[in-house]
């Protein structure tokens, strides 16, 4: 079985943001003669497309609701409240979960970065990513 990785932001205990490292289970389908890989259907609520410039680099904010960001193109430095930073460029995953507490703060590096914003249900469970990894 293969895994693709994606990055979760989440709020701890002590209401600052952390980053967590997650594995989703791909399996393997056939496309015709074609071998591919594919995760289980998650379930999403809407798509929004963003456009942030260079200059959108907000102080430490919440995220609005749990979502994922998939950074098409640019690049952006997430900081959470422990002070680890992450960088997210093309094809990287966040899974934003930091909808309470200090929140984290975005500095963006190579714009303007587009991203595809996809809002996931509150009761989704992703406990089983965590046991892959």
């Amino acid at each position: 079985m293969a895994f693709t990785r994606i990055v979760r932001m989440f709020t701890g205990g002590d209401r600052r943001s952390y980053f967590e490292d997650l594995t989703v289970p791909m399996e393997e389908f056939r496309l015709g003669s074609a071998v591919s890989l594919k995760s289980e259907m998650v379930p999403v609520t809407g798509v929004d497309f963003r456009d942030n410039p260079l200059t959108c680099s907000p102080d430490f904010h919440n995220a609005p609701r749990r979502q994922f960001m998939i950074t098409l193109s640019g690049a952006v430095e997430l900081r959470v409240g422990d002070g680890s930073t992450r960088v997210f460029g093309p094809g990287d995953v966040l899974l934003a979960e930091d909808v309470t507490g200090e929140g984290h703060s975005v500095r963006e590096l190579l714009g303007p970065r587009k991203s595809l914003i996809l809002p996931l249900p509150d009761d989704f469970d992703i406990s089983r990513w965590r046991k892959a990894s």
